[in-house]
């Protein structure tokens, strides 16, 4: 059974900072490639961050300079350090692992951010 469980949201100021973490189980967590999308209220689903299975990266325009997304085989985890938050940084943050060859994806249950003074 494939499990991607996200933690590490929560409430914060405007200018602070959180980690998102997934751990992933029931996959060969080393052959796929891993990201994080955001889903605010009212909004579709965005991709926020995403790194592939050679640790190449990517950042949506939003984040660019204030996320940092990486991974560990070993422990089959997928971070998302978040710096300088903002109120639009709002949204349910989901973890999302992609296997393209064989056009497999996986989704987690999404955990909450909110920044707000």
């Amino acid at each position: 059974q494939v499990q991607l469980v996200e933690s590490g949201g929560g409430l914060v100021q405007p200018g602070g900072s959180l980690r998102l973490s997934c751990a992933a189980s029931g996959i060969t967590f080393g052959v796929y490639d891993m990201s994080w999308y955001r889903q605010a209220p009212g909004s579709q689903r965005e991709l926020a961050a995403s790194i592939t299975t050679s640790d190449s990266t990517i950042y949506a325009d939003a984040v660019k300079g204030r996320f940092t997304i990486s991974r560990d085989n070993a422990k089959s985890m997928v971070y998302l350090q978040m710096n300088n938050l903002k109120p639009e940084d709002t949204a349910v943050y989901y973890c999302q692992a992609r296997r393209r060859t064989f056009g497999i994806t996986f989704w987690g249950q999404g955990t909450q951010v909110s920044v707000s003074s």
